[in-house]
């Protein structure tokens, strides 16, 4: 058999197990005490999905047979938040600068930050998702004041506000929602990721 964890060959020392579910079984109480868990299962280069689990679990192991996981620790998760906290210290100073860059027609430098602001809450997004996984650690996190789902619904309507002003050119409007709502969430963020230091 062949293991794969996170692209890494694995050489694995197998005890009774017999089926490819039992493998993953031992492997997944192996990721509880070191506070991980799978993402991703492949058998033989085939994904296995929530409705193939079942019948690729039972398939008995052989010399062949080649499993490859996707993990994410828990240690992984909260420095990506910091990272995060850390990036939107930097884009929120960045978002301040933007009326000035309007108005002295350095669109370009704008339209670097507003890239910058795209690509961290993309990082927010997928970071947080993964949080999910961890429910009794990242759970208790408060943004604000809110849980991380009702931030991210707020932020999610500002950012669309904000994408409606760039699409009709209101550079007031730009300015305006860069410097005075989305830099305050931002900060907000970064405040909230204290509690993981």
């Amino acid at each position: 058999m062949e293991f794969y964890v996170n692209g890494n060959k694995i050489d694995i020392q197998l005890e009774n197990e017999k089926t490819v579910g039992e493998v993953l079984k031992a492997f997944e109480e192996e990721c509880a005490k070191n506070n991980a868990t799978t993402v991703s299962i492949f058998v033989d280069n085939v994904q296995v999905r929530a409705d193939t689990f079942d019948e690729v679990t039972k398939q008995p192991l052989t010399a062949r047979t080649k499993i490859e996981l996707g993990i994410v620790a828990q240690d992984e998760i909260t420095s990506a938040f910091l990272q995060n906290a850390e990036s939107c210290r930097e884009v929120a100073h960045e978002l301040e600068q933007i009326p000035v860059q309007l108005q002295s027609s350095k669109d370009k430098d704008a339209n670097l930050v507003i890239s910058h602001l795209a690509d961290l809450v993309d990082d927010i997004c997928h970071t947080s998702s993964l949080s999910a996984l961890f429910p009794e650690t990242y759970s208790r996190i408060r943004i604000g004041g809110k849980p991380i789902a009702d931030y991210f619904a707020d932020l999610s309507a500002m950012l669309t506000e904000f994408e409606r002003a760039l699409e009709t050119k209101d550079t007031v409007l730009v300015g305006d929602l860069a410097e005075y709502e989305l830099c305050p969430r931002l900060v907000a963020f970064a405040d909230a990721m204290e509690v993981l230091k």
